[in-house]
């Protein structure tokens, strides 16, 4: 076993725990992870880690996917995986089915665990030991050595990349996390997104076992996540009113929900003393609706490449507008063109692509520091130069304009372009397009002028995965929206259009 992963089943040990808090025994008993009725406590849990551990090594396991829905036995499994120094590939349920297969496949995977669906069939698995499901692969990929998970990226195009982690660099994320949080003594953490995302297998598993918190899981359906992305909001807030949980983990679209519900009224628990968000640009408006109902918000910003977690807000060190200050175990710069680059425990590689090289990792994010802390611009990629020379980050554009009650999605376009245009898409079927015009208007009083929204359509129907204008994760396919979208664009820009013009 490697010595981080050694030593991080020590430091979960509630015996060890105990014995350098000098607390009595029966405390050894405390729930480590909780499900409805089921509940599994530290001692137990490291007693069944070490049970599918060892079932694992004895079929002779090599490369296993995680197929489960959020749930006791998904943590069970990853962890006994880690254990048992064998490479987990955690497999969305939000991917396709051909991106599901993509991973699978390139990954080499020999284990599924996981119900046995028509799909698995067709791609050569049967029920194998131990009920597992178990395949030949054709091919099997080399993995960089050291690696003991392949996370995949959605990205914007192309099929998922997986990203090759040891065992170490997640743990240290985990640890940095622990140590930023520790200030709010979080005791309940409630698993709200995919446990097959990185950040939630992460801050939202490993810190909190490292803490010694309990990890309140539930089905996605529970949760109110449905499919790819469905929301029912009624149920979250029943879910997180009965669990009662000390921290959470949320996508900006959350929280935006989150906070939208308190300010109509809906009752949130009391309990919350910790919200982490990222995983896109959050606005200070926002956070700054969310401190004035008293909630708990910290942003954050990382990438799957250097196992999640980059900077974070916290308690003692918290700037609004900001992504926060690095976590202690690495370092941030801003390269000469203003690229976010972080040093420190990183990625082995992609899977069948070349290591990368030399010291400082570019994150293809855009920023600059406020003082010690991080302010992210957006995506270099997705930055656009106007007619007029000006470059224009969309998603700053688009995260204000999210923000609007009528606009549930939105776009902005301008490369080479006298003007900006964005595609928006209504929140509710009976949003007028005049709703959409004051909303617009609202927003560009906020802007620059070349960053403003200077002629807008309506969109055809929302940018999804099943039309190709979203991943399966919500982020924008910006090349299969202007293929899609370009001659009405054109046509937007003509001197005879006056439809949709901004105020």
């Amino acid at each position: 076993m490697q010595p981080a992963v050694e030593a991080f089943f020590a430091l979960i040990n509630p015996l060890n725990r105990l014995a350098a808090l000098d607390q009595p025994s029966p405390c050894s008993e405390q729930i480590a992870l909780s499900e409805g009725a089921r509940q599994v406590s530290y001692p137990q849990l490291l007693a069944e880690v070490n049970r599918r551990g060892a079932q694992l090594r004895k079929i002779g396991a090599q490369r296993v996917a995680l197929a489960l829905d959020n749930g006791i036995d998904w943590v069970l499994w990853d962890l006994a995986v880690l254990k048992a120094g064998l490479v987990c590939v955690p497999l969305p349920g939000f991917f396709s089915a051909a991106q599901q297969r993509h991973v699978l496949d390139s990954a080499g995977v020999d284990y599924l665990i996981g119900p046995l669906s028509e799909h698995l069939a067709d791609w050569g698995f049967r029920e194998g030991a131990e009920g597992l499901q178990q395949r030949e692969p054709t091919e099997i990929a080399e993995l960089p050595a050291g690696t003991c998970k392949i996370t995949y990226t959605s990205g914007t195009t192309g099929q998922p990349k997986g990203v090759c982690l040891d065992a170490e660099t997640p743990l240290q994320v985990a640890r940095s996390l622990c140590q930023a949080s520790a200030s709010c003594r979080v005791q309940r953490h409630l698993c709200v997104l995919p446990l097959a995302t990185l950040l939630e297998n992460l801050a939202g598993v490993y810190a909190p076992l490292l803490a010694g918190a309990r990890i309140e899981l539930l089905p996605m359906a529970q949760i109110g996540l449905l499919g790819a992305s469905q929301f029912d909001l009624p149920r979250f807030l029943g879910t997180l009113n009965r669990v009662q949980p000390h921290s959470l983990i949320l996508l900006p679209q959350l929280l935006l929900a989150l906070v939208s519900a308190a300010e109509q009224g809906q009752l949130l628990p009391t309990s919350l003393r910790f919200i982490a968000v990222g995983g896109g640009r959050v606005t200070p408006q926002l956070l700054h609706r969310a401190e004035a109902l008293g909630l708990p918000v910290f942003e954050g910003y990382g990438l799957s490449e250097c196992a999640s977690v980059v900077c974070l807000n916290t308690p003692q060190q918290r700037r609004i507008g900001t992504v926060g200050k690095p976590l202690g175990h690495l370092s941030v710069r801003l390269g000469d063109d203003q690229e976010v680059l972080v040093r420190g425990p990183r990625m082995l590689g992609y899977l069948g692509e070349p290591a990368p090289q030399g010291e400082w990792l570019g994150t293809g994010d855009l920023g600059h520091f406020d003082g010690e802390f991080l302010v992210l611009h957006g995506r270099k990629k997705h930055q656009f130069i106007t007619a007029f020379g000006r470059n224009v980050n969309p998603e700053w554009v688009e995260a204000e304009l999210v923000q609007q009650l009528p606009i549930a999605q939105a776009w902005l376009q301008g490369e080479a372009q006298a003007a900006n245009v964005a595609v928006l898409v209504p929140r509710f079927t009976n949003t007028s397009d005049s709703q959409l015009a004051a909303a617009v208007a609202q927003v560009n009083q906020q802007l620059p002028d070349y960053a403003r929204v200077h002629h807008w359509l309506r969109a055809e129907q929302p940018f999804s995965a099943a039309n190709g204008c979203a991943t399966a994760n919500g982020r924008l396919r910006r090349n299969a929206l202007m293929q899609h979208y370009q001659s009405a664009i054109s046509a937007c820009l003509a001197p005879e259009f006056s439809y949709g013009d901004a105020p």
